[in-house]
């Protein structure tokens, strides 16, 4: 049956001239998947703060509403944590909107873990989506895995992008594993298409004379190779691991150059290093990028490097084999489970090794042992929007009930496993209490403090603002629900 749902993130910069890494992770996660769900006849809508003069009500293609709540924001592009200023707004969009199902993404996001708890007290089914990997040690961190426990204490099912990402939070929410979905990004195969597609495209009257370019010739022991990084110029995104290795590949290997895209508090060691070493005619820094120009960039390259430190998943370095590049990126993370052996050469997240394994790609590529020109068509086999919106479209089934917690968590009878009621979610504030006491000594009576001046926030807006007041909006027109007999081949990975 369709549903109507709510996505709720701090992050959806849509059009708006910010750094790669907003407009290419979670920005196009929640789009992509908000536009096949409403294929597959849901109606879908967004919750995101205002951006700019972005604010109010704006429409996408496909009848996506997008709501641009004004609030502050204290830190990329992070709201101020308030916990309960927000819910009058989202009481009023939900009751408006009829949603029945919200989904929070990011944990870093304000609103996502505040839009879960009211979701709860409104007794709306919650789904939250978490994009990063966290330590355990550092104070940010017990910080960010405190309020993580404090938002999925009562919410009815989680999703995680790599098997990686959900073993680091089940570690930092104390969840049930079988409450832990993992669900990886996708990409739009067709945006990111290699030169040689182009050709094809063009040959076929399917382009314009001008993007006509003509089938890319085996690379020479001459020819020069580019290697392209595409990335925010943070230290966790190795920023300062890529400025260490720079001058040694280029060293190591005279035929060589670097195109660089992206911005952050790094960019101006990495120029400083260009200009120690005299490499400003070896290395072409672009700053910022917009993510439909990601694909102009990538297929100027050969090789596309990623000396990432943490990663959950790394959609940039499928978009890159998609556009036939060989990859070259650290073995951290969930990124060892995004691509095959054959696509990437995997390094330790060390300057040697960093430097060695580009040598080795580098080398391979000169051979012409690396078949790329198979790369988009052997991605678009593995990745699809449209699976991740099934496999997602499931999970909704599970927590509404309309599959058996049986099939759901793949108990099945006969076989001596019983489905634990704790796994289905009451509304009850008694039992809300109890989950949320066991978050800790000081922490859990703080969290059913937290609940308690929610739920009494709840019966206060019910009373002087019923919700016969509230105007129900007129909803896009759904479209029939998409062939469900159809699955990609993108579900090689378990849920």
């Amino acid at each position: 049956m369709p549903y109507n749902i709510a996505m709720v993130s701090d992050f959806f910069s849509l059009n708006q001239p910010l750094l790669i890494w907003i407009q290419g992770g979670i920005e196009s996660h929640i789009y992509q998947l908000s536009s096949k769900l409403i294929d597959r006849g849901h109606k879908v809508i967004i919750i995101t703060h205002a951006y700019k003069d972005r604010t109010g009500v704006r429409y996408l293609t496909n009848g996506l509403k997008i709501y641009h709540v004004p609030f502050f924001v204290i830190y990329r592009e992070t709201t101020f944590p308030t916990v309960f200023s927000f819910f009058p707004i989202f009481r009023n969009i939900v009751i408006r909107e009829q949603i029945e199902i919200v989904h929070g993404h990011a944990s870093l996001s304000s609103f996502c873990g505040e839009a879960i708890l009211h979701a709860r007290t409104m007794g709306l089914r919650t789904v939250f989506t978490d994009h990063s990997l966290f330590g355990f040690a550092d104070a940010a961190s017990i910080l960010t895995n405190k309020l993580l426990k404090f938002t999925l204490s009562d919410v009815d099912h989680a999703i995680c992008v790599s098997h990686t990402c959900k073993e680091n939070t089940v570690l930092r929410a104390s969840l049930d594993p079988l409450m832990v979905s993992v669900i990886p990004n996708a990409v739009v195969a067709e945006n990111f298409r290699p030169l040689s597609n182009d050709s094809r495209a063009a040959d076929q009257g399917a382009m314009s004379p001008i993007d006509q370019r003509p089938q890319p010739a085996p690379i020479g022991p001459d020819d020069t190779i580019t290697i392209v990084v595409i990335s925010r110029l943070f230290y966790n995104k190795g920023t300062d691991l890529l400025i260490a290795a720079i001058p040694r590949i280029l060293a190591l290997n005279p035929n060589t150059r670097f195109i660089i895209a992206g911005s952050g508090p790094k960019a101006i060691d990495l120029e400083q290093m260009l200009e120690r070493n005299v490499l400003q005619d070896k290395v072409e820094m672009l700053g910022s990028v917009r993510h439909e120009e990601v694909r102009d960039v990538m297929v100027r390259g050969h090789i596309y490097l990623h000396p990432s430190l943490t990663e959950a998943f790394g959609t940039v370095i499928v978009e890159a084999a998609s556009c036939g590049l060989y990859v070259v990126c650290t073995r951290v993370g969930g990124i060892p489970e995004v691509l095959p052996q054959h696509m990437t050469t995997f390094a330790k997240p060390e300057e040697d090794d960093l430097v060695v394994a580009t040598s080795k790609a580098i080398a391979a590529l000169r051979s012409n042992k690396v078949r790329t020109d198979r790369f988009h068509d052997q991605v678009k086999m593995m990745y699809s929007w449209r699976d991740v919106a099934e496999r997602t479209e499931r999970v909704y089934k599970g927590i509404t009930g309309d599959i058996s917690p049986e099939e759901f968590y793949g108990y099945y009878p006969g076989q001596g496993w019983e489905v634990s009621g704790d796994r289905v979610r009451s509304f009850a504030l008694i039992d809300r209490l109890k989950r949320y006491y066991g978050c800790g000594v000081w922490a859990g009576k703080l969290f059913c403090f937290c609940v308690v001046i929610d739920f009494l926030i709840y019966v206060f807006l019910e009373m002087w603002f019923p919700r016969a007041n509230i105007d129900i909006a007129r909803s896009w027109p759904r479209k029939p629900p998409a062939d469900k007999s159809h699955s990609s081949n993108g579900g090689r990975r378990d849920q």
